[in-house]
């Protein structure tokens, strides 16, 4: 075979080898399964018997196969958290927005392919409360050699922040969805689904992981909680962060980060510390006055390979405990927010075509002849633009759509608040508290480019509201606290570098302004990911139009669709 011939064959294998993406095919079983926590069995549900559930990895470029089988007593579905699922809206996940929940006893494959991303995402149920225990780490590797834009760490380790109740979470919410009241906050927070030495009857499972002196470890964090934004810090030393909800960012060192239910940070850590054990240590950012929240410390243990005892008890060293921020210590939140960069100069979406003002709060719905557990007799809500979202009931919102049926939703959720007020003010009017319900979504046309202000109010209490959009990533060009003033506030937009997530804290009694283009044809829900929020109807979803030919549009529904 003549020399360049051979060269040349073997320079296409290399680059097949290099771009060929994988098919991955899983088994989600969703079961009961007995799990003890503080001293007690509790009957959970589970993916295939583990709490937290499989770890998926794959490369950009690869496409997954899951049949998720419901074994369980409740309707299920499984939200890819972060994945921008081009066209395949079908397998998104929300119930009632994307799919029909998945019944007691069927089964369903969602599929999709992962197109550029790399990073930590992860998956949760997106039925009722089940991601109390229903979730994962999903993680994207570079596709074929390509390497990380940071040295490759010595090991990598996901971190799934989460929380814990001793009661079933489904009866919980259940409970204040009866009642009108606030329901009860966790039990503990928890670290990879466990508690930590601060907790009875759990030392002996708390989490470690081993290092060696010298070495850099690449931590994955997730917030997985449901309802609990949180600080993590390790004790003595400094993270480096290197990546947030699947974009790269450029590195910064810090002592402590906040993340958010939804959200996703990489951090790089150095063990330059002398030999021991160290506490990697979470609790809670609690931004609402007066509101309860779990106010308990989550740990593992950073153990250094020394051969020595580092357990708490007789005999042992105990490990180092970290510095945290207080929980109200919302300097701290927006130091660690507004320090995210993305690694280089990004071009910006521009021109806007769809100038959005959105509203993000509580608010209190009246109970006719009835006292429910609210303030002064009322039932605790939420909304977006004073409309609390309701999911229908018979039918997706996607499939109506689809196939043009009527009464399931309307296409007249507002660009602006109805009524505009001091949205951030001390003493609110009553008459502004009592949101409208609907199901009711916002059409946007393929390619356009939009801006948003998500505006938080002060209606019932301020709050941090991580707001997240399904199918879609964005920019953060700003956030800040009070009213936004387009006047003056525009010129604190960063237009060079600023971060790419899917998932933005909207500050306590302040505002975020995100940008991006609506490339993605479908049914797409945008909530906040504090659960007992969008339990409240704080979510509205946009629709966006197919566009130009096949690549451009929605494909078809899957043969196995789940019905209702």
């Amino acid at each position: 075979m003549a020399t360049w011939l051979f060269s040349l064959l073997l320079g296409l294998s290399l680059l097949f080898a290099c771009t060929h993406a994988e098919v991955h095919k899983h088994e989600f079983i969703i079961q009961e399964t007995p799990v003890k926590r503080l001293c007690n069995t509790h009957n959970i549900i589970t993916v295939n018997g583990q709490f937290p559930g499989p770890t998926i990895e794959v490369k950009e470029g690869d496409t997954l196969v899951i049949n998720v089988v419901n074994q369980a007593k409740y309707n299920v579905t499984i939200h890819w958290h972060g994945i921008r699922q081009k066209r395949t809206a079908w397998a998104d996940g929300p119930e009632f927005v994307t799919q029909c929940p998945v019944k007691p006893g069927e089964s369903y494959k969602y599929r999709f392919t992962i197109e550029g991303q790399e990073g930590t995402l992860w998956w949760h149920a997106h039925s009722s409360w089940l991601r109390a225990t229903v979730y994962g780490a999903l993680i994207i590797y570079p596709r074929g050699n390509n390497s990380y834009p940071f040295e490759k760490p010595s090991r990598e380790v996901p971190v799934l922040l989460g929380e814990w109740w001793n009661a079933n979470p489904i009866d919980v919410i259940n409970e204040a969805q009866r009642t009108g009241a606030a329901p009860n906050v966790s039990d503990a927070l928890t670290i990879n689904g466990q508690p930590g030495d601060l907790f009875n009857c759990s030392s002996d499972d708390t989490i470690t992981v081993p290092v060696k002196a010298g070495e850099t470890t690449l931590f994955r964090f997730i917030n997985s909680a449901l309802n609990t934004e949180m600080f993590v810090s390790i004790a003595n030393h400094k993270m480096t962060v290197v990546g947030a909800d699947a974009s790269y960012l450029k590195p910064f060192t810090t002592s402590a980060i906040m993340i958010a239910p939804g959200q996703t940070t990489d951090v790089l850590v150095t063990m330059d510390q002398a030999i021991a054990s160290y506490y990697i240590a979470a609790r809670a950012y609690a931004s609402a006055q007066g509101v309860a929240f779990d106010n308990t410390t989550t740990t593992a243990i950073l153990e250094y390979d020394c051969g020595c005892n580092t357990k708490p008890g007789p005999g042992g060293i105990p490990p180092i405990f970290p510095s945290l921020p207080a929980f109200n210590d919302t300097n701290t939140a927006t130091a660690f927010t507004t320090s995210l960069r993305s690694p280089s100069k990004v071009k910006i979406p521009e021109p806007v075509d769809e100038d959005l003002f959105f509203t993000v709060g509580l608010g209190l719905l009246n109970c006719p002849g009835q006292k429910c557990g609210g303030p002064n007799g009322t039932r605790f809500a939420a909304s977006m633009n004073n409309f609390s979202f309701v999911l229908p009931s018979e039918v997706s919102i996607l499939q109506a759509h689809q196939y043009g049926l009527e009464g399931v939703f309307t296409t007249d959720f507002p660009a602006k608040p109805p009524v505009q007020f001091d949205y951030t003010a001390q003493n609110i009017s009553q008459a502004l508290t009592q949101p409208v319900k609907g199901t009711k979504v916002y059409p946007l046309k393929f390619g356009s480019v939009v801006q948003l202000v998500l505006q938080g109010t002060n209606i019932v209490a301020g709050e941090n509201h991580p707001i997240h959009i399904h199918g879609y990533d964005f920019y953060i060009l700003a956030e800040g606290f009070g009213n936004f003033d387009p006047k003056k506030d525009t010129a604190k937009f960063n237009l060079v570098d600023p971060p790419m997530r899917n998932t933005v804290g909207v500050p306590v009694n302040g505002w975020a302004v995100i940008r991006f283009v609506a490339d993605n044809p479908g049914v797409w829900l945008m909530h906040c990911h504090l659960d007992v929020h969008i339990t409240w109807g704080l979510a509205m979803a946009f629709l966006v139009d197919n566009g130009v030919g096949e690549l451009e549009s929605l494909e078809p529904p899957p043969i196995d669709y789940p019905v209702c």
